[in-house]
């Protein structure tokens, strides 16, 4: 038999997810089970990535984590789930196949560093991206392949869905064991090219109330999550899937932003209120209503996930008009250059009309920047070791 590798290391990346019908509540906290199914877009990751190197080692004397540089709990019951998870099913792997060469000891303590290139728990999908990058990263140490949605699951819920890209749907799954709550590609990144995101940074701080906490108070109190769960979202679902099918933007802007408001109404309807808008992002959607209305169809739709930051989904063609509307509406501070970021936004000049219809009294420095991107696929494996987060003594490299 191969004698087993002394150390292996792997990188990583993975997407953020922007659900466009909304995952919001648990019906078993510990497997994280959804009381209803939803549905999201996976974003490019030349825009908004994680990227997480995992190794493991005879040398190491502990497991450890770094998140964005400094040392984190590597005891956290998630991230533990997911990685017994990962390391039950390459035991299984390997009880019914010897074609491994060289396997790596499962009994290996492990390293992990990962990184995101967006702010952490802002209301950006931090969670999502982090544990499939996790995930993704542990079962290419320990070469486990096939479905792993469910273990991505077992971190954060959303994360399931960043496992694969373009449109993807995550179904509730009717098993008390959570095996058949899985993720599912609706459309690939490649079905509607002309789809472009604008995610408008209201706050990059840290929200108020951390969305595990504020859905168990809304499964407990709201009864309008209860009728959503079970009324709303199964008939939103088909019809955001025919949407996509056929690229009818009309229909997927207006369920996006009918879905969105349904979603912060519930956290309404949570006693405790629970409030993850603010005044600008209500700014926000009274600006993209009186847009659409300037137009007399739906070109932008806006989204909100738990947190003050709009996500604006609208067609390759509005995007500088919008843009340019966004920046009358709330001029930069002072970094007029860095304001828009990502993909390159063209120049528009705005006709008086719609000026005078859309752009109502400004307020400057309301929102930091927006960054540009579109439709990404999911989690890609980084074969540059010049790339990877740790060294070859598994610690963090000092990135200049």
């Amino acid at each position: 038999m191969a004698e087993e590798r002394a150390f292996a290391v792997v990188t990583c990346t993975a997407p953020v997810n922007i659900a466009v019908i909304k995952y919001w509540g648990k019906r078993d906290d510990d497997l994280i089970l959804p009381i209803n199914s939803s549905l999201s877009v996976t974003l490019h990751q030349d825009q908004l990535k994680t990227t997480t190197t995992a190794a493991a080692s005879r040398d190491f004397v502990e497991d450890r984590l770094w998140l964005n540089g400094k040392e984190a709990d590597v005891g956290h019951p998630r991230l533990q789930a997911c990685l017994r998870e990962v390391r039950r099913l390459a035991r299984k792997r390997r009880g019914g196949s010897a074609e491994d060469a060289a396997p790596l000891n499962l009994s290996y303590k492990i390293h992990i560093a990962t990184e995101n290139n967006f702010p952490t728990a802002a209301g950006l999908a931090s969670s999502a991206a982090g544990y499939a990058c996790l995930v993704s990263a542990l079962a290419r140490l320990y070469g486990v392949e096939g479905e792993l949605s469910e273990v991505a699951r077992r971190g954060s819920g959303s994360a399931c869905r960043s496992m694969l890209g373009g449109f993807v749907q995550w179904q509730r799954g009717e098993r008390p064991d959570g095996r058949d709550s899985l993720a599912h590609q609706v459309a690939p990144e490649t079905h509607w090219p002309e789809l472009r995101v604008l995610i408008l940074v209201v706050s990059g701080e840290k929200k108020q109330v951390a969305s595990t906490a504020g859905m168990q108070t809304s499964v407990d109190t709201s009864p309008l999550l209860k009728h959503r769960a079970e009324v709303v979202v199964p008939e939103r679902l088909a019809l955001m899937m025919q949407h996509i099918r056929e690229r009818d933007f009309e229909g997927f802007g207006q369920l996006t932003m009918k879905d969105s408001n349904q979603f912060h109404a519930t956290c309404l309807d949570t006693f405790p209120p629970i409030f993850y808008l603010n005044d600008i992002s209500r700014h926000i959607i009274s600006l993209a209503h009186r847009f659409n209305a300037h137009h007399g169809r739906t070109k932008v739709a806006y989204t909100f996930d738990a947190g003050p930051n709009a996500v604006i989904f609208t067609l390759a063609d509005t995007v500088a008009e919008f843009v340019e509307v966004v920046r009358r509406s709330f001029p930069p501070a002072t970094n007029g250059d860095q304001f828009v970021r990502g993909l390159p936004v063209g120049s528009a000049s705005l006709p008086e009309e719609l000026l005078t219809a859309v752009v109502m009294e400004p307020v400057p420095g309301a929102i930091q920047y927006i960054l540009h991107t579109k439709p990404g696929p999911g989690p890609q494996p980084v074969d540059d070791a010049s790339q990877h987060l740790l060294g070859a003594d598994g610690l963090p490299r000092c990135r200049s």
